[in-house]
């Protein structure tokens, strides 16, 4: 192809203007585009000493529960779907990256003829005489083409710009589900040792009301009381055995939940928790951070602004299409009947095209606006996740702040029903109360008791809420295997001791 003046000067104009992209650059809202305040308004004292917020299940002191932890982090299924999710979308950036590079590719094949006599041998490609047969003759042929689209107005950039941020975004997407997994587990074991707790304190008090039951139908016997009190006692028992059989669900329900998360089947973690511990105690939580703090550590934020900013790209991707598009290629050929030969006669020709959209019909602006609203819908998706995320640090810091006040309440009361329930039945005993008052205490004692238990775990709870909604608890998590490319798992292997 024969380039003029005035075309080779087009084609300089259009090389320089490589440099530049349509479309919008991406900048991140500010805080007060996003409403963010300086402090949470649920504040909290500044505790004593600092808590792994990375590892903050170790702060419980419970070594079944942090191996737990630790186990789901690693073989949970959910977080092994993400990871391979990160690893396709890592390889789609690697293919938009392809597109700034030229393409090549090379091609070869060999026919034979069979003659008797010595003729001149032509290469039908191209009517040239590539040697002499004197019977049998072999020709090998090569060829190799290449291709190059110049970026001038940047759409092949934008597309990389937005496979990488879609890319980031699905690493965000991945510390999500393990921030999720690791609190699901901890959330689960807690339920797990309060139904333990709440059934060793259903079959305490079975035990003691069936020692009512006995002394009431001794004074029965005796003419002391009539059948009523009798009764009540039989009926306060029966309530108290109904409990168990929906506790031992509840128990059952817990370990094998948590087992599924584990990545195992129902039971194959009771073994381990069925030995009987006290509901962990919750360490003291740490003051919240301020708002500019959880939105760094948020996975799902930084995932709603990545999102975003792959949006935006993708604008200029679209934009791009209004624009001339330069694209260079190139095929080189040769045939000898020497292998050797072909390179050495080899022809080839040079070719740049320049083509430009006319009439589309309003197609290329209408998929502009389809865009720019995708990313309107991208900026307040990710507005609503800080918000969100606002609501729930404030949210669990109340929680957090009621139960304390709440398990210190249930303390006392415990303690109260404790005591009530010794001096009602040594009364009842001397005859100073009817029975009416020892069932009374006793019910009493058995609400107190299990609300105490269920407030220490309520406690328990609302702190793993807290570190949740702080971001807490993926910085401590290892990278999944399916999140890694065929090289690199090889050579993960190979460092293995």
């Amino acid at each position: 192809m024969t380039i003029t003046a005035p075309a080779s000067r087009a084609l300089l104009l259009l090389t320089l203007l490589g440099g530049c992209a349509v479309g919008p650059d991406y900048r991140p809202p500010s805080a007060g585009d996003l409403k963010l305040p300086q402090s949470f308004g649920a504040a909290r004292p500044q505790t004593v000493g600092e808590v792994d917020v990375a590892r903050w299940w170790a702060a419980f002191g419970d070594p079944v529960l942090t191996g737990l932890v630790e186990r789901g982090l690693a073989a949970n299924l959910d977080i092994d779907a993400a990871g391979a999710r990160l690893r396709q979308a890592r390889a789609s950036l690697r293919s938009a990256r392809g597109g700034l590079l030229p393409s090549a590719s090379v091609s070869g094949s060999a026919s034979r003829s069979i003659g008797r006599d010595s003729n001149s041998v032509f290469d039908p490609t191209t009517g040239q005489v590539i040697g002499t047969s004197g019977g049998d003759t072999t020709i090998f042929r090569g060829s190799f083409d290449a291709a190059y689209e110049a970026d001038i107005f940047g759409g092949i950039r934008r597309s990389v710009e937005a496979a990488r941020a879609g890319a980031q975004a699905s690493e965000a997407d991945l510390r999500d589900v393990q921030i999720t997994v690791a609190s699901e587990i901890a959330l689960n074991y807690l339920d797990a040792r309060l139904a333990q707790a709440r059934l060793a304190i259903a079959e305490r008090n079975l035990a003691s009301q069936d020692e009512t039951v006995e002394i009431v139908g001794w004074r029965v016997q005796a003419g002391l009381v009539s059948s009523l009190d009798l009764e009540q006692a039989r009926q306060l028992r029966a309530q108290t055995a109904a409990s168990i059989p929906a506790l031992r669900t509840s128990y059952v329900a817990a370990v094998n939940r948590i087992a599924v998360l584990l990545g195992e089947a129902p039971g194959a973690v009771t073994a381990t928790i069925d030995p009987v511990r006290a509901v962990p105690i919750a360490p003291a939580a740490l003051s919240a951070a301020i708002p500019a703090d959880m939105l760094q550590r948020r996975p799902d934020i930084a995932s709603a602004e990545r999102t975003l900013a792959a949006e935006t790209a993708r604008i200029g991707v679209e934009t791009a299409q209004l624009y001339p598009a330069l694209r260079l290629s190139g095929t080189f050929g040769g045939s000898a009947t020497n292998i050797g030969d072909v390179l050495s006669s080899s022809i080839g020709n040079l070719v740049a095209g320049i083509t430009a959209p006319i009439f589309q019909g309003g197609q290329i602006r209408a998929a502009i606006e389809g865009q720019r609203a995708s990313t309107d819908a991208a900026l307040a998706a990710y507005r609503s996740a800080v918000l969100l995320a606002l609501e729930e640090v404030e949210n669990a810091l109340q929680s957090l702040t009621a139960a304390e006040q709440r398990e210190q309440a249930l303390i006392v009361a415990d303690e109260a029903a404790r005591n009530a329930v010794i001096l009602a039945r040594s009364q009842y005993r001397a005859g100073l109360i009817d029975f009416q008052a020892l069932l009374e205490s006793e019910r009493s004692l058995l609400s107190s008791e299990d609300n105490r238990a269920t407030a220490r775990a309520n406690r328990a709870t609302a702190t793993v809420q807290l570190y949740k909604a702080l971001g807490g608890g993926w910085e401590g998590a290892p990278m999944p295997a399916t999140a890694l490319s065929s090289a690199e798992r090889a050579a993960a292997t190979m460092t293995r001791p």
